[in-house]
This record gives C-alpha cells, sequence and structure tokens, in this order.
C-alpha cells in the first residue's frame, strides 16, 4: 500500500488513495494501526481519497479518527488533502469542489503549501453549561463546542487530558463533540487550546480553531480572526451571515510502501 505523510501545524495525517486499499476503504483497525506511533506510520487520522461519484467534484474525501471512527470534516486534515491533490495531479485547477461526508468544500489554492477553504456556514446549536463550563456548541463540518477563557495564565493551566473527555462524551452531545478552549489576546487575536473528538488534545485542529473563532466574533471580536495554536497560526474569516473560510499551510513529510496486512497484524499481536 503506497502513502504520504502530510502535517499542518503539527496535525499530522496518513493519505492514501482509496485504488490502494480492499474494496476502497480501510477496517477501523486498519485505520487504528496505520495510526500507531510505535507499530505503524504515526498520525492523528487517515485522508482516504477516491475519485468522485458526483459531476462538477474533483476528489470525493473520507477522513478517519485515530481511534477507527470516522470524521465528518478536518480543516486541517482538507488542507492536506487538497494540497495533495493539487501535487499529484488530479487537478491543476486553482479553485475546486471536493466531496466530504459534511458536504462540499471548495479550496482556492494560493501557493504550492498555503490554500483558503470554503469551510460553508457555521449553524448554531445551543449554549449552555458543561462539567464547570460555559459553552457555545454550533456545527462547522463537525461539531464543535467552543469555551471562552477569561485570561492566557488560566487557558494554559488547564489539564485537557483531565476535563476533555466528560465534555466529549456529555449526553448533551450525542455524536459527542470537539471542544476548543480560548482567550482573546486582541480583538482580532485568539489564542485556542483543541481536544478532537476520538483523538484527544491535538497540535492544532482548523474546525476547532474555526468552532473558536465563530464564538470569540459572536462575543464582539473582529474578523477575520488570527488563532494561535500549539502548532502555529491559522486566519479564519468570519461572516456576519457565519460563513467561514480557513486559510493556512500543508506540507508533505515523506511517502513510502508498506503491507498493510503486516501492519495489521503487529497491531493486533498476531
Amino acid at each position: 500500500m503506497r502513502f504520504e505523510k502530510w502535517q499542518a501545524l503539527a496535525n499530522d495525517y496518513v493519505i492514501v488513495e482509496a485504488s490502494e486499499l480492499d474494496g476502497g476503504e480501510p477496517s477501523a483497525d486498519l485505520v487504528r494501526a496505520l495510526c500507531d506511533r510505535h507499530t505503524g506510520v504515526g498520525a492523528d487520522g487517515v485522508l482516504v481519497l477516491a475519485p468522485p461519484d458526483e459531476p462538477g467534484f474533483v476528489a470525493r474525501l473520507r477522513i478517519f479518527n485515530p481511534d477507527g471512527s470516522e470524521a465528518e470534516l478536518s480543516g486541517n486534515g482538507a488542507r492536506q488533502a487538497i494540497l495533495y491533490l493539487r501535487r499529484a495531479g488530479w487537478t491543476d485547477a486553482r479553485q475546486f469542489s471536493i466531496q466530504t461526508a459534511a458536504g462540499e468544500i471548495r479550496p482556492t489554492i494560493l501557493s504550492d503549501t498555503t490554500c483558503r477553504v470554503d469551510m460553508g456556514r457555521a449553524t448554531l446549536a445551543h449554549a449552555g453549561e458543561a462539567h464547570g463550563f460555559h459553552f457555545q456548541h454550533l456545527t462547522i463540518g463537525n461539531p464543535q463546542t467552543a469555551i471562552h477563557i477569561a485570561d492566557a495564565a488560566t487557558l494554559e493551566a488547564l489539564d485537557l487530558a483531565a476535563i476533555g473527555p466528560p465534555i466529549e462524551r456529555d449526553p448533551q452531545f450525542p455524536k459527542r463533540t470537539n471542544v476548543s478552549w480560548f482567550t482573546a489576546l486582541d480583538d482580532a487575536t485568539i489564542r485556542a487550546r483543541i481536544f478532537e473528538r476520538g483523538v484527544g488534545e491535538t497540535a492544532s485542529s482548523g474546525t476547532g480553531a474555526a468552532g473558536a473563532a465563530i464564538a470569540h466574533v459572536l462575543r464582539g471580536g473582529d474578523s477575520p480572526v488570527t488563532v494561535k495554536l500549539d502548532g502555529g497560526e491559522l486566519e479564519v474569516e468570519v461572516g456576519e451571515d457565519l460563513h467561514v473560510d480557513l486559510t493556512g499551510w500543508a506540507v508533505p513529510v515523506f511517502s513510502g510502501e508498506l503491507d498493510a496486512d503486516r501492519v495489521l497484524a503487529q497491531r493486533l499481536g498476531e
């Protein structure tokens, strides 16, 4: 099985074309095996690219979390897939569309390593409280729960490994949820930390950054928003109608070929 390893702001994915997989999609066990950083390639998820099943699209993208579950969308993962498609010759267009489980996304290629992604319009769900935190819950391709923190020192002191799982699996979120904690550094800049559904704390998340940016704008902040994450910075433009454009970079790390059956057997201890 041929693959490429990519990363965007230290959020890394294994990219595989569907033609490399039996049946065109990976099993949950294979996803877990590929993402294992000791016996597999090591990644925050797997991106599977296939020809589109509708006209007007360049490709169909499926996104898998390291626990084997399928995600609707990933901002960082989408940029990696988009720039892979351009680099691998699937298209030479500057603007095109790809299919995802969350619907159509439309990227604009800005350079060999940077693109802007039209993420569509966010949908506000509800505000509330969970495990001692007030939150804004919304959807931007996938469920996001944004939590405002009063100051940077308090934000940095949070133990996401302890407080993330109870919120992710709170009954208020039947499909589980991604969680972002953020604080404003100025009117157009925020610092955010991200806990991803099925992943845990992560150095960055495009949709998580978008969720935090939307919550910041709803609190009166300016757009576009520069979101400072552990892995770097993303720019999120939030329209009055909550339409979101996400701009950032992604780069290849390495490519290779592996015996999927052997990697899977090692993972399963066979």
